[in-house]
């Protein structure tokens, strides 16, 4: 009887970890986005707009969880700070695209470097299966969060 109680354990102990991180990693974005002067919500936005340039303001949206108008805010916001442009997409001029400036790498990932060095360190200890476990793990967990920001979305809608 003790292996499920251990399992049990185990899980829960996952999950507060899991929460722990997750508010961490929120509060240590909130210190860089004040150190940048540029509110947490459209750090996080630029963020998603570098790691899946060029981005449209409707896949901006979508993958926020943002309105198109709350978008449409956060890119004039980025795009007045000097960190992110609109440009129209040479293969469809009716479509916007916006892309990260070089200011991003100047003026806000050397706040984030020394974490990175950090966690590089950390993760040179796993093996290769170890890693590939991580990778595994982190990319189901964020299509699960995916799936429960759009259910969200739709309730917030139905309630409307």
């Amino acid at each position: 009887m003790s292996r499920p109680r251990k399992r049990q354990e185990l899980l829960l102990h996952l999950e507060h970890l899991l929460r722990e991180s997750s508010a961490q990693g929120i509060l240590f974005s909130h210190a860089v986005a004040e150190r940048v002067a540029l509110a947490s919500s459209d750090l996080e936005c630029l963020d998603i707009i570098q790691l899946r340039a060029p981005v449209t303001a409707g896949q901006l949206a979508q993958a926020t969880g943002l309105t198109t108008g709350a978008i449409t805010g956060v890119i004039d916001r980025l795009e007045k700070a000097g960190y992110a442009r609109r440009e129209r997409d040479p293969k469809d001029r009716r479509k916007v695209l916006v892309r990260p400036l070089p200011a991003l790498t100047r003026r806000i990932l050397p706040h984030f470097q020394s974490l990175q060095r950090a966690m590089a360190r950390n993760l040179a200890s796993y093996t290769d299966r170890e890693l590939e476990f991580l990778v595994e793990f982190f990319t189901r967990g964020c299509e699960i969060m995916r799936a429960e920001i759009a259910k969200l979305q739709v309730a917030v809608r139905r309630e409307r």
